[in-house]
């Protein structure tokens, strides 16, 4: 976490003792094959609460139950998956919030490493990119790739650190995360 003070808390290791799934991945639900069973009326709005028929689901731990059975797939659509069924759920903007950040230095240069309210912890890098909504989005509003088409949504605090970090040249707004540059569009900054 930027703009505080240098702590423990603020560190790498800190951040992943705090995600209970550091380490551990989601179910292959990339490589499951199930019919489609109809849409439920589960919704994921952008500010990151998840709602089952209209009312909030409190308990995490079956949010992250849930998140680790969530795909998006080529329709642009999201799925809860398992082995044998496929249901359409509703995202207003990205399934997960990243939640926390971390930067550390490595010999090569930065690594920008995230935490979403689900315990993923990503490291922005080629693997998982950064992207900027453009200014017809809603400005600068970054997002990153956590796995599959899944991305998560910085929080607002988060952006503003991020914005901080951006660099300049002659080719305008970058990011660089474990060597891969993140290019911010004219407009969504």
């Amino acid at each position: 976490m930027t703009n505080q003070p240098p702590d423990e808390s603020g560190s790498l290791a800190a951040l992943i003792s705090r995600a209970e799934r550091a380490g551990r991945g989601a179910p292959p639900v990339e490589q499951w094959n199930p019919v489609f069973c109809g849409d439920i009326d589960m919704v994921i709005k952008a500010d990151g609460t998840w709602l089952y028929q209209g009312t909030p689901i409190r308990r995490e731990a079956l949010k992250r139950l849930f998140s680790s059975v969530l795909r998006k797939d080529a329709d642009g659509r999201t799925y809860l998956v398992t082995p044998v069924e496929r249901l359409g759920i509703t995202v207003e903007d990205a399934p997960f919030v990243a939640v926390e950040m971390s930067r550390e230095d490595a010999g090569t240069g930065p690594v920008l490493t995230f935490r979403t309210d689900v315990g993923d912890v990503v490291a922005a890098g080629p693997e998982h990119p950064i992207r900027f909504a453009d200014a017809e989005d809603g400005g600068f509003r970054p997002y990153l790739l956590v796995r599959g088409r899944l991305e998560a949504a910085l929080t607002r605090a988060l952006a503003i650190d991020l914005a901080d970090m951006l660099e300049e040249d002659q080719a305008g707004l970058f990011l660089v995360s474990k060597g891969a540059r993140f290019d911010v569009p004219q407009g969504a900054a």
